[in-house]
């Protein structure tokens, strides 16, 4: 390929012409020089053009052609494609062989499916049922992962499930202490802004004292593992969704297979395992910070001293209220590390895809965490716990 010489912008131009043959067929003839910076008539005129003649033959030949780059096989390649799209007969033997190497190569490699993003527009009802196909789809596809994973546990409590010990050290560094800081600074906003919320109404009635009582049971019953699960959702559901999809476009989980290694198992299996190990110690964390916001709020807004808000809490919470969140925080690990690995095994292969799955991963996390969590109180409340 020739590279573009020191000629002025204004000097350098590219020209194209487009001449009717016999029995319906045309010649485009191209000549100048075909640099970076050659001004170039838009092709879209010349495919009207073509339109407008109802061409069955057209022939691609330089006329003059003096110097050209990368710009002249991605003119032609439109001019090309059209051709294809409209069953025309393309002939460009005339043409220089790199420009006819690099048409060759481009049209050689297809682009892949799902890379580009369609803008289709669809009515109502085409919208709904595409929703409800794709609902009853990723259900189909949640029953299929959970068994897989049922299986590949019970294979793991046999040991006969392959995974290997620095993978489960690595997530559990990467779930537990690498969230610390995340957690601790939400956390404590949380309890900051629970206190402030209940501390409003109970002033109204002289009842400041328990604030205490508020915060420390809204956080270790709901608040703490609740925000605990999203925060996780975001951070590590996401994360694994992305690390699987993008070993799925790579074909490394197929290498798997093909080496006689279960993906469930070898994959998955210590994700679910590091978050499983790390949400309750989290959530614990996470209360401990919600009461000391709201401690800080008692003490610095409404004159609760902190020996009284200690008191208060000692008489407000007990080990039952404990256990609930600490339960509920396993279950959110479990949801957390389906969604995520699922979505990340369920991947396509392209860029695009792996972006949508740690998208859904989110998605359908906070949707698992919400029901579950609503499931579990009405289940509570109605067990009297």
């Amino acid at each position: 390929m020739r590279k573009a010489d020191s000629t002025h912008q204004s000097d350098i131009v590219a020209r194209v012409a487009l001449r009717r043959g016999e029995n319906a067929a045309a010649i485009l003839e191209i000549s100048g020089r075909w640099l970076r910076d050659a001004r170039i008539e838009p092709v879209e005129r010349i495919l009207t053009e073509l339109e407008a003649q109802s061409v069955k033959r057209l022939t691609i030949r330089p006329d003059g052609l003096e110097a050209w780059d990368s710009r002249l096989p991605c003119y032609l390649l439109k001019i090309a494609d059209y051709c294809v799209a409209k069953a025309i007969e393309l002939d460009i033997g005339a043409l220089p062989q790199g420009v006819r190497d690099l048409l060759a190569l481009a049209r050689a490699v297809p682009e892949r499916s799902g890379a580009r993003r369609h803008q289709e527009r669809a009515s109502l009802l085409v919208n709904i049922g595409t929703r409800v196909l794709g609902l009853i789809k990723d259900s189909r596809l949640l029953i299929v992962f959970v068994g897989e994973l049922i299986l590949a546990v019970w294979a793991a409590l046999r040991g006969r499930a392959r995974f290997r010990l620095l993978d489960l050290f690595i997530f559990v560094q990467d779930a537990g202490p690498n969230g610390f800081a995340i957690v601790s600074l939400i956390s404590l906003l949380v309890g900051l802004i629970l206190a402030f919320v209940g501390a409003l109404q109970l002033a109204m009635f002289g009842a400041q004292i328990y604030i205490a009582d508020l915060v420390a049971l809204g956080t270790v019953r709901e608040m703490g593992p609740l925000m605990t699960a999203i925060i996780m959702s975001g951070r590590t559901g996401a994360a694994y969704a992305a690390q699987l999809g993008t070993m799925n476009v790579n074909s490394e989980i197929d290498a798997l297979k093909t080496m006689g290694i279960s993906p469930m198992a070898f994959l998955v299996i210590p994700r679910m395992l590091a978050l499983v190990l790390m949400m309750p110690l989290l959530t614990l964390y996470a209360d401990l910070m919600g009461i000391v916001g709201g401690a800080a709020v008692s003490y610095g807004a409404f004159d609760v001293s902190l020996i009284q808000y200690y008191h208060e809490i000692a008489k407000a919470v007990d080990i039952a209220d404990v256990a609930v969140g600490f339960c509920k925080s396993l279950v959110f690990a479990v949801l957390i590390a389906i969604a995520g690995c699922m979505r990340g095994m369920a991947c396509g292969r392209s860029a695009s895809a792996v972006g949508d799955a740690a998208t859904a991963a989110v998605v359908d996390s906070i949707v698992y965490i919400v029901v579950s969590d609503s499931l579990i109180t009405l289940v509570l409340n109605q067990l009297k716990i």
